[in-house]
This record gives structure tokens, sequence and C-alpha cells, in this order.
């Protein structure tokens, strides 16, 4: 399996500092990695770790789900990190949809909480 080059990282609002504190505890293996991120999940993730280059987007419900997964679709990203907050309603839930659904499609890692991701980025896991 080929080394991983693109790591997509989105929280909805009620799991932003989850977000935040996952990527200070993976601060060097995300530090070897390009970075996308949704708009505020990313300017949390830089708040949290200023050395980390995180190119961020639009805010998930202006765009910036649809974002990634056009990124997915041109296989420009490589692993979906995306801590959903299953509790509340979400007024853009059929765009994040459509990026879980992108995901599948293209067959890139994916993890939606928090105890898949920390598999997912565990030294060795996916071969990188």
């Amino acid at each position: 399996m080929t080394a991983l080059k693109c790591i997509a990282l989105i929280a909805h609002d009620q799991k932003k500092d989850d977000m935040a504190e996952f990527a200070r505890r993976h601060e060097a293996e995300l530090s070897r990695r390009r970075i996308v991120a949704t708009g505020t999940t990313g300017g949390r993730i830089k708040e949290a770790c200023p050395s980390l280059d995180v190119t961020r987007l639009k805010s998930g419900p202006l765009g910036g789900d649809q974002q990634i997964g056009a990124m997915i679709a041109t296989g420009e990203v490589d692993m979906l990190i995306f801590f959903v907050d299953p509790l509340t309603s979400m007024p853009h839930d059929v765009d994040v949809k459509a990026l879980m659904r992108l995901a599948t499609v293209y067959d890139i890692p994916m993890a939606l909480n928090r105890a898949t991701a920390e598999i997912l980025l565990t030294p060795g896991a996916l071969g990188a």
C-alpha cells in the first residue's frame, strides 16, 4: 500500500474540541501528511497545533464538505476523519451523507468517531 498523502479532517460543532485534542495527540503523525479541513475545524486545529500545515476550505454548510468530496473524487484525499455529532440535527445533512458516500465509493479509509480515527492513525495500521 502506498503512503498516505492527504488526510481530510472535519468535525461537527459539538465535536470540534474533540478534533482539536485528537490533532494535538497525533500532531507528529499529522505533520507528515497534507491536511485539509473545513473552515472552522481547520481553524481550531491550527489553534491547537500551530506547527501543522492545514489547508482550510469553506465551512461545511457553505460548501466545505462538497469541496472535500470533490477532492476525494479526484484522488487528492486519501483518508477522511469526520467527527460526527449524531445527536444534533444538521441542516446540511445531505452534504454530509454525500461526502460519506464518496469516501465509500472511492474506497478510502474513513473514521466517523475518535475510536476509529485512533486506529487509522496507529503507526503501520495502513502500511504508511
